[in-house]
């Protein structure tokens, strides 16, 4: 079954925007648009002063603010097939599971880590970690116009082949649909000289050095995408940093910057990489974070 890309909205100016990235996506991959709202009682938040107890009144304004985003989107893209939910129930669990039976979940964020409307403090990250599929965040500012050729779909590698898959997957699957170039950047830096060990060594010095192992590295871990989208375009970035500066360094002509995340449990609670969070702080393009498989 085709999973449609689902869109959260609370009426917010970012969470507009991701529906509006969310309905072009849908357009090009040619799969359904589903419009949701996660939606909970809370007295102390009501939209005024007469509703303030009214549960009733609040669910009816839900639905007709869930219903009218996604008449704007129909009317925007005829033929597009759009559905509608309020969720009900906890925020997370209900977001989370909206993304489960979806190609990606798209959510409008503010940027500098505060993911706005019914996202607030811990919730978006706690939706970030858990959720099975990817998540796509979008600022208020996105521009279609940024969709066009010379803005690239931009990937981070690391690691052996595995532990870039679905990101990489989802990076060369967007550029496809797209007719955009893949950047495929990995980072390296200095290992220290007693982290060698008699085997690494081996195989550094039968690449030819550092940069040559890397350079062999990204592209054993790329002839699998390549082979299965030939049409896309791939240029191959490898440089000497950090993995977040690289990526940055390149996020100017990016219109789409993917990420792979792998959860850390910790004693306050799960949080994303530091690559992850640092893409979602800083770079201007939509993000998707893309859970490893």
């Amino acid at each position: 079954m085709t999973r449609p890309i689902t869109a959260g909205v609370d009426g917010s100016e970012e969470s507009l925007a991701a529906l509006a990235w969310a309905a072009r996506e849908a357009v090009r991959r040619g799969v359904a648009l589903r419009v949701v709202h996660a939606w909970r009682f809370q007295p102390h938040e009501a939209l005024d002063a007469v509703n303030a107890g009214d549960a009733d009144a609040q669910a009816r304004w839900a639905r007709d603010a869930v219903a009218e985003a996604a008449r704007g989107a129909a009317e925007r893209h005829p033929g597009l097939d759009v559905t509608t939910d309020v969720l009900g129930g906890d925020t997370v669990e209900s977001l989370v599971a909206a993304a489960a039976d979806a190609e990606m979940l798209v959510l409008g964020t503010r940027g500098h880590g505060r993911v706005m409307g019914f996202l607030l403090g811990s919730v978006g990250q706690q939706v970030l970690v858990e959720a099975a599929r990817p998540v796509v965040l979008v600022r208020a500012g996105d521009r279609p116009s940024d969709e066009v050729a010379g803005h690239e779909i931009v990937v981070g590698q690391q690691g052996a082949p595995e532990d870039s898959a679905a990101a990489l997957g989802f990076a060369f699957e967007t550029a496809a649909a797209r007719g955009a170039t893949v950047r495929a950047v990995r980072a390296w830096t200095l290992p220290p000289v007693f982290a060698y060990s008699p085997g690494s060594l081996k195989l550094l010095d039968e690449a030819g050095g550092l940069e040559p192992y890397e350079k062999k590295a990204l592209a054993t871990a790329l002839q699998p995408w390549r082979e299965r989208f030939p049409g896309v375009h791939v240029v191959e970035h490898v440089e000497m940093g950090s993995a977040g500066q690289v990526l940055l360094s390149v996020a100017g002509t990016a219109q789409l910057m993917v990420v792979g995340r792998r959860a850390h449990r910790t004693a306050v609670g799960a949080r994303i990489g530091s690559v992850a969070h640092g893409m979602l702080h800083h770079a201007e393009c939509p993000v998707a974070v893309v859970p490893h498989t």
